[in-house]
C-alpha cells in the first residue's frame, strides 16, 4: 500500500518502512502524524481525495533531525560596487513511515 501524503508545501508519495526528508519541527524519536493524505491505495484499489481523503492518516516516527547542505546567495548590482554574499542551511527531519490507514 502507497500513499501520497502533503506536508510543508510539498507532495510526497510513501509506502510502509519508506524514510523521507520533511520539514517537521517534532525531535527524534517522536511520532508523527499526517492528516493532509491526498491518494491512497494499492493497484487497483485507489482512492483520491478531493482534495484530501477524509479519515485518512499516515504514521511516522522521527529518526533523525539535521541541516542541509549550505546554500551561497551572492547579490550584485553590475558598475556600482555593491556585493553581498550570505548562506542558508535548511533545517528538516527524517521520518519513517510505521502505519497507512484508510478509513
Amino acid at each position: 500500500m502507497y500513499a501520497i501524503i502533503e506536508t510543508g508545501g510539498k507532495q510526497y508519495r510513501v509506502a510502509e518502512g519508506d524514510v523521507i526528508r520533511c520539514d517537521v519541527s517534532d525531535e527524534a524519536g517522536s511520532d508523527v502524524t499526517f492528516d493532509r493524505v491526498v491518494l491512497a491505495g494499492s493497484g487497483e484499489a485507489v482512492k483520491v481525495g478531493s482534495p484530501t481523503l477524509s479519515g485518512a492518516k499516515v504514521i511516522g516516527t522521527v529518526v533523525r533531525r539535521g541541516r542541509d547542505k549550505k546554500v551561497l546567495v551572492f547579490h550584485y548590482k553590475p558598475k556600482k560596487r555593491v556585493r553581498k554574499l550570505s548562506g542558508h542551511r535548511q533545517h528538516f527531519a527524517e521520518v519513517k513511515i510505521t502505519k497507512i490507514s484508510v478509513a
